[in-house]
């Protein structure tokens, strides 16, 4: 993952990077078909040729040839290429094998322009976004000496953003102060990034394990099953608190703050299976509710059992100095399903609350007002023993 923000003086470059890669691939893959199409052309006009063999390879007598050589200069095949071809030919080769390259990720077109195994985002504060907002002038500041080392239009940066992202996939966009709002640790530092598929963000130099349950094996004769689904979260979120202590980390930092802070990293997948098995659009009123009370029973019920394990083991090291914010995020979670539209704790831009109306089953959204009700009040009283407890992984990585 690399990340770079709004501010930086080279963030247009940045923006265009893989723009301009892909640009360069798609040149390797239409040059080479060219050149083997254009140059078998001279090869099939000198076969065609019925006339005096020494007139086969001459342009002014082969009127065939003249025009195959035509075709080739308009498509801007190299002189040298055409004559070898007709030095081939006269030596009695019929074609030519030119190597050609396709547009697939791992062919060895990508494997010869750069940032093609780089995750690339820009990190987006709400100030360049209010900016974009008033079509305002944004500075771009030298990290040498913190001066102003040009200005561009907000929305004219925005505008790069977004094409690029259309025609490359990147770069992808961290919305810093949101995330920042919602972190559970700020006392230790911003989340300045993620892991590369963008699923865990937490502080420099820490790491998570994922597990994720399928949701498809909750539905029981049409009916999901939320008691399976609570004891399934509370099972994996000590699951993965044992894990913090088996598992094996890259570096003596990452082994250190992953200790000190615990974040887990459980989820979800097959959302999709489930829908449509149950009957809901992937994009209905019905389907997002239904997946917004799903999201918020899991983590509920994580953070929950995450306090319940504080009370025997102990909070996570690095949680006195974060407690008042963690506490905080914790009381947002709350208000979020509890569908409350005001009231919320140090947001600029307040959260999508969970729709109680559309839910198409009652019990989940009762369920989820009582987990995090019995979090909270767990987590006041002995504090968690994990600085983030889930995290909802792209199908790739679950898939792998």
């Amino acid at each position: 993952m690399v990340i770079v923000d709004m501010d930086h003086p080279d963030i247009e470059e940045f923006i265009n990077w893989k723009v301009v890669e892909e640009q360069k691939v798609a040149s390797l893959v239409a040059g080479s078909k060219l050149h083997e199409a254009r140059l078998n052309d001279i090869f099939a006009a000198i076969r065609a040729w019925d006339g005096a063999e020494a007139d086969a390879f001459d342009p002014k007598a082969n009127p065939g040839l003249k025009d195959a050589i035509r075709g080739a200069k308009k498509s801007m095949i190299p002189e040298t290429y055409v004559k070898r071809v007709l030095d081939y030919a006269r030596q009695g080769y019929s074609s030519i094998e030119f190597p050609t390259y396709d547009t697939d990720w791992d062919s060895d077109a990508y494997l010869t322009v750069s940032g093609q195994n780089s995750n690339n985002s820009v990190r987006v504060t709400d100030a360049f976004l209010q900016a974009v907002k008033d079509d305002a002038p944004w500075e771009l500041i030298r990290r040498t000496d913190g001066k102003v080392a040009k200005t561009v239009q907000a929305r004219e940066l925005w505008d790069q953003v977004g094409h690029a992202a259309w025609a490359c996939a990147d770069p992808g966009i961290q919305f810093h102060d949101t995330i920042n709002a919602w972190h559970t640790c700020p006392a230790d530092g911003e989340i300045r990034g993620s892991n590369p598929c963008s699923e865990y963000m937490f502080l420099d130099d820490t790491a998570c394990n994922l597990a994720s349950m399928n949701l498809l094996t909750f539905l029981k004769d049409g009916v999901f099953d939320a008691e399976a689904y609570l004891h399934a979260t509370r099972i994996w979120t000590i699951t993965l608190e044992i894990s913090v202590l088996m598992a094996q980390f890259p570096s003596p930092e990452i082994a250190e703050r992953s200790y000190k802070f615990r974040t887990l990293g459980l989820g979800y997948a097959n959302i999709g299976g489930l829908l449509m098995t149950m009957g809901y659009g992937y994009d209905s009123a019905e389907g997002r509710a239904l997946c917004g009370a799903l999201t918020a029973i899991m983590t509920g019920e994580s953070y929950r059992t995450s306090a319940e394990m504080a009370a025997e083991l102990g909070a996570f090291p690095g949680y006195a100095p974060n407690a008042e914010n963690m506490l905080r995020v914790m009381r947002n979670h709350r208000r979020a399903a509890y569908a409350e539209t005001s009231g919320y704790e140090g947001l600029a831009v307040k959260p999508v609350p969970l729709d109680h109306d559309n839910c198409p089953d009652g019990k989940l959204i009762n369920i989820a007002h009582k987990v995090w009700d019995e979090a909270i009040a767990l987590g006041e009283t002995h504090g968690y023993r994990n600085a983030q407890v889930s995290v909802i992984a792209p199908t790739g990585t679950i898939g792998l």
